[in-house]
């Protein structure tokens, strides 16, 4: 299974590369709103060349003081996009924004919560419902151009199975090793899905 795990891995490194170059390419013609769906996945991007570089240029090999800087950033970014695309008032980003920073100064100077996986979970159900909520609109509202529709739909897909795995991870007191490389591997699949997403809405947009 460790096999397996690291191919897809790889896999995802590439596929996230490929949406970075890509988005890059297309950046001037998506309008204000979609320009966040760059920004979200530039943030992923930024995270995971850090986990790499830290360890093999830097021979630091604990990088795990970046997990509530990602958790802070994938939160404030994604719930901000969906707030924007809802048309709520800039009174309820501002508190997204002092939630994702008033988590990092907890988790930072007072180590609370002890268990940041709390704190990403609260987080992924709030982006599953965010989401939720925006799909539902756009799929009524078939009026308006939707060019993110599918990636909005794998956004949904992705933090709810992700939700359900991290509920299922910390339920199995003791995880054998194959157990554990089957969920990083399903995650990975689920990221996979994601960016094949945006890959797909990045190569089909024109000006």
């Amino acid at each position: 299974m460790a096999g397996l795990y690291k191919a897809i891995l790889f896999l995802n490194y590439a596929l996230l590369l490929s949406v970075i170059l890509l988005g890059a390419a297309k950046y001037r013609i998506l309008n204000s709103k979609e320009k966040q769906y760059f920004h979200c996945i530039a943030f992923l991007f930024f995270i995971e060349l850090l986990n790499l570089a830290l360890p093999y240029i830097f021979k630091l090999n604990d990088t795990s003081f970046l997990y509530p800087l990602y958790i802070a950033g994938e939160f404030f970014l994604l719930t901000g996009l969906f707030i924007r695309k809802l048309d709520w008032p800039n009174s309820v980003l501002g508190i997204v924004g002092l939630l994702a920073g008033g988590f990092m100064v907890s988790k930072y100077g007072f180590d609370y919560p002890a268990n940041a996986d709390i704190a990403k979970v609260v987080s992924n159900i709030i982006i599953m419902c965010l989401s939720g909520f925006t799909l539902i609109r756009e799929i009524k509202n078939t009026s308006a151009q939707n060019r993110f529709l599918f990636v909005d739909a794998s956004i949904f897909f992705y933090y709810s199975v992700s939700v359900f795995i991290f509920i299922i991870q910390h339920q199995i007191a003791n995880l054998s090793e194959n157990d554990y490389y089957i969920i990083l591997s399903a995650n990975n699949i689920l990221s996979s899905i994601l960016y094949c997403s945006f890959l797909y809405t990045f190569i089909r947009l024109k000006k």
